[in-house]
């Protein structure tokens, strides 16, 4: 399988705890007849992987790490639009009852922007992620306003834009990793892309 990487111009040197970690988000499953994303690393290598094994924009889909371990599962609620819970997995159980993140779509007819809050029992803090209409952008930010992460639409060395379908993730490296995918794939749940 050819890898994919997300900086073209990257060697295979792997980055160091305090470097930002670039991430390929493709808007594709690698179950067959899935529905999800795939996310590769710098090195080329699957990393997380997003399927719900149901049609587009279900209610339920799973966050797993590069040998298919459940890392969270993501529901959305019965009751509230836009609204969605996540819950931590460890060693393929739920490791609690009460959703470790809360998810809520912000409303407002005249917003150009589609932002969410989000508050995370996991680490007691909250974040914000806010992306804009039409556009495959977005960026989670912490209760201080610092960027945690950032996505954008892929180039390819040339300088050409990919497909909506493909994004590049830049995370900072204070962030977990595990944590900032749940949070892209809710926000691609909210608006309709997953």
């Amino acid at each position: 399988m050819a890898k994919i990487h997300p900086n073209p111009s990257a060697d295979t040197c792997s980055s160091s705890s305090s470097e930002k970690e670039t991430f390929t988000i493709w808007m594709k499953s690698l179950v067959c007849h899935g529905n999800g994303c795939t996310v590769f690393n710098s090195d080329g290598d699957v990393a997380f992987r997003v399927d719900n094994y149901q049609q587009r924009c279900s209610s339920k889909a799973f966050l797993m790490d590069s040998t298919g371990n459940i890392l969270f599962s993501l529901n959305r609620k019965k009751l509230g639009f836009g609204s969605w819970e996540g819950f931590k997995w460890i060693d393929s159980v739920v490791r609690m009852e009460k959703p470790c993140i809360r998810v809520r779509r912000n409303s407002g007819i005249l917003r150009k922007d589609n932002s969410c809050q989000v508050s995370v029992g996991c680490d007691e803090n909250s974040y914000t992620i806010t992306g804009f209409e039409g556009k495959s952008t977005l960026k989670i930010t912490d209760f201080s306003g610092q960027t945690l992460a950032e996505a954008t639409q892929k180039q390819s060395a040339e300088g050409f834009v990919l497909g909506d379908d493909v994004l590049r993730l830049t995370v900072e490296a204070r962030a977990d990793q595990s944590l900032v995918m749940a949070l892209v794939t809710l926000y691609g749940l909210i608006s309709g892309k997953l």
